[in-house]
C-alpha cells in the first residue's frame, strides 16, 4: 500500500491509509456521481419547489426554497458522514478485518483513525460541493459567503463521524447501526431546523434541537447562503462542533485501541 501511494505519502502513515480508501473508491465512484447530482435536483424540486409553492409567505423574509437549501446541504453532509462511519467501520472490524491488517502493517491506531476519517471528510466535501453547485443553478444562493458552506459541513461531518467511529467499533452487531439511524439521524434531520424553524417547536424540544450538531451546521450554512447573521455567534457554533469532533476523536481512538491491541 505504501509503495503504490508513493514515497512522500508513505512517510505520513495517515495519508497512506487515506490512499488505501481512495484506491477502493476509485472502483466505485462512478456509481455515486449520478446520484450526487440527481438527489439534490429531486430534493430541491420536491421540497423547495413543490412544498415551497404552498408556503407563499416564505420563511424569515425569503422564499421557502432559499431558506430550505442550506438545511438540505447540511443534512446531506450528516447522512453521508453517518453512512461512511457505520457499516464501513463495523465491517473493517467484524467482517473483512481491514483494520487488523493495517495495525499489523504496522500502523499506529491514530493513523488508522485519522486516515479513514480523512476519507469520510473527502466524501462529505465532494457531496456538499455537488449539492452546492446544483442549488446555485436554481438561484438559491444569495451571498459570496456561500463558499463557506463546504468547510462548515466538513467540520459538521467530523463532529458526527468521529463519535460514530467509536460507536461502530464497539457494537457487537450491525443491528445497532440501524438503531442509530432510526433514533438519531432521522430525528435530527426532522427536528434540527432543516425543514422548519426550530422556534416553532415546544421549548423542551427546542433545546434538544440546539444540542444536536446538525442544528449548528444548518444555522451556519443558512447564514452563509443567505448572507445574514446566524442565530448564534459564529465562534459559538464552531467551538461547539469542534468540541464534538475532539471528544469523538478521543472516543474513537480509545475504542479502536481496545478492539485492535491485545
Amino acid at each position: 500500500m505504501a509503495e503504490r501511494a508513493g514515497p512522500g505519502i508513505a512517510r505520513i502513515p495517515a495519508l497512506a491509509v487515506l490512499a488505501h480508501h481512495l484506491v477502493g473508491y476509485r472502483r466505485t465512484w462512478r456509481a455515486g456521481v449520478f446520484s450526487s447530482f440527481l438527489l439534490p435536483v429531486l430534493t430541491v424540486l420536491g421540497f423547495g419547489v413543490g412544498v415551497g409553492a404552498y408556503v407563499r409567505q416564505g420563511v424569515g423574509g425569503v422564499s421557502y426554497l432559499d431558506w430550505l437549501v442550506p438545511g438540505l446541504i447540511a443534512s446531506t453532509a450528516l447522512q453521508v458522514a453517518m453512512a461512511e462511519s457505520t457499516w464501513p467501520v463495523h465491517s473493517n472490524f467484524r467482517w473483512i478485518r481491514t483494520y487488523h491488517a493495517q495495525v499489523a502493517a504496522p500502523l499506529r491506531i491514530g493513523d488508522i483513525v485519522a486516515g479513514h476519517l480523512a476519507f469520510v471528510l473527502f466524501r462529505v466535501g465532494t457531496s456538499a460541493a455537488a449539492f452546492l453547485l446544483v442549488t446555485a443553478l436554481f438561484g438559491a444562493l444569495h451571498s459570496p459567503w456561500a463558499v463557506a458552506v463546504v468547510p462548515v459541513v466538513l467540520l459538521l461531518g467530523l463532529a458526527v463521524a468521529a463519535p460514530t467511529f467509536a460507536f461502530s467499533a464497539v457494537v457487537p452487531s450491525d443491528s445497532y447501526l440501524a438503531l442509530l439511524f432510526r433514533f438519531a439521524v432521522i430525528p435530527m434531520t426532522l427536528f434540527a431546523g432543516v425543514f422548519f424553524p426550530v422556534e416553532s417547536l415546544p421549548e423542551g424540544l427546542r433545546w434538544l434541537a440546539y444540542a444536536t450538531p446538525l442544528w449548528h451546521g444548518v444555522d451556519l450554512c443558512r447564514a452563509a447562503t443567505l448572507g445574514v447573521a446566524p442565530q448564534w455567534s459564529v465562534a459559538g457554533h464552531l467551538l461547539y462542533l469542534a468540541a464534538w469532533a475532539a471528544a469523538g476523536w478521543l472516543l474513537a481512538r480509545g475504542a479502536f485501541r481496545r478492539s485492535l491491541v491485545v
